[in-house]
């Protein structure tokens, strides 16, 4: 992205504060390693979704999730993507070691089993500490992120406000989640897992969500410290919302005021009007309660405009990545938006006059999203938007 279109669409640069650009990304998802696998996966329309073999689901309500093949180890996975990320965007060895790490992470899978004399060293902070130490970033700022759905996408905003505000050059956000065997059991025992095999967002007929292995990792950068490193920038990161519902522990607000409120305050920061947004990677988990509150804040937040912008959830694709959702899904919007190709809204059966929104169906769309945005939602009522600007 030139200096110059930065400039013209971040208002923040007209408040004093520094454009945010994305300079290097990595990914592991269902469909292998590496942002091409992702891509194109993704954008064939087929699902990622088969039995679980990983583990034992003979005794389970639901027996699908997207997995990669095997047993990969989450700790060599999330350094692996780091230090991908890394690579992308050009991070020299002295670049890394001024370079802090925010880390979005359910925790060790193996801690619940692991003694209590050990359980310090596999604690969130250790784990994001290891992780920092195994890609030679800096080892002071480190932050883990555990809010569930809106960790990786909360860590993005975070950084992305000190970058802005000049209180850090570059940050390597970062999430991890693979699918295990705890997690797997209190979804499905909690039946929230789609009995039938998929994901149908904002579908009549859906029946929940699926996990999904996710492994991702961007880095964020000011636009004069990529400029000075001569670093290419994938995109901006225009715009970036928060809110809480203040709700229900576990359900949505119906109304949607609470997401509405982070897609405003995102297109606000970007600078933005709702007619200017170019595509929508919405939460869309595929719930009965999530999909319809969700729909309803798109309508809220957009207006006329929601009858336009075309909108689909990728989690019908990869699955749901719990912790590393936000950063998987940003990486996604950033890759198809660049490909001029948005994503199908897989799954759909019908019509759900709760949940009407210009669904991509079908297929894959070709389109020109010159802006776009990812969406995500939590327990606890988190709401977060994440606004992109491509060249």
């Amino acid at each position: 992205m030139s200096d110059e279109r930065a400039a013209a669409v971040a208002p923040a640069v007209r408040r004093g504060m520094s454009p945010v650009v994305v300079t290097g990304a990595a990914v592991l998802s269902a469909y292998g390693r590496g942002t091409e696998a992702l891509v194109s996966g993704v954008l064939s329309g087929q699902p990622a979704f088969a039995t679980v073999e990983r583990f034992d689901v003979s005794a389970r309500r639901a027996r699908v999730a997207a997995t990669i093949p095997d047993s990969p180890e989450l700790a060599a996975e999330v350094a692996r993507a780091v230090g991908e990320a890394c690579d992308d965007g050009g991070l020299s060895s002295a670049d890394r070691a001024r370079t802090p790490l925010f880390l979005a992470i359910h925790g060790d899978p193996a801690i619940g089993r692991a003694p209590e004399a050990d359980k310090p060293s596999r604690g969130p902070d250790a784990f994001t500490a290891a992780a920092a130490r195994a890609c030679g970033l800096a080892e002071q700022r480190l932050r883990c992120y555990m809010s569930a759905c809106v960790a990786a996408s909360t860590a993005i905003a975070d950084a992305a406000a000190m970058i802005a505000r000049s209180h850090a050059d570059r940050i390597v956000v970062a999430g991890g989640y693979l699918v295990e065997c705890d997690q797997f059991a209190l979804f499905d025992a909690g039946r929230v897992l789609a009995h039938d095999g998929q994901v149908r967002p904002f579908s009549a007929g859906r029946r929940g969500l699926l996990l999904g292995d996710g492994v991702g990792a961007v880095v964020l950068e000011s636009l004069e410290s990529a400029r000075a490193r001569g670093a290419p920038s994938l995109a901006l990161l225009a715009g970036w919302g928060r809110s809480g519902d203040a709700y229900h522990p576990c359900q949505p607000r119906p109304d949607g005021h609470g997401m509405a409120r982070a897609i405003t305050a995102a297109m606000q920061r970007a600078g933005i009007t709702a007619e200017e947004l170019g595509y929508v990677n919405a939460h869309g988990s595929g719930t009965a309660a999530s999909d319809p509150a969700e729909a309803s804040a798109l309508r809220l937040a957009l207006g006329d405009a929601v009858a336009t912008v075309p909108v689909s959830s990728t989690k019908s694709l990869h699955g749901q990545a719990l912790e590393a959702s936000g950063v998987l899904e940003l990486i996604v919007t950033l890759l198809a938006a660049r490909k001029g190709m948005l994503p199908v809204n897989a799954g759909f059966l019908g019509t759900d006059d709760r949940c009407r929104l210009n669904l991509v169906l079908g297929g894959a769309l070709a389109a020109t999203a010159e802006f776009a945005m990812s969406l995500n939602a939590a327990f606890g009522g988190a709401n977060t938007a994440l606004v992109i600007g491509l060249p």
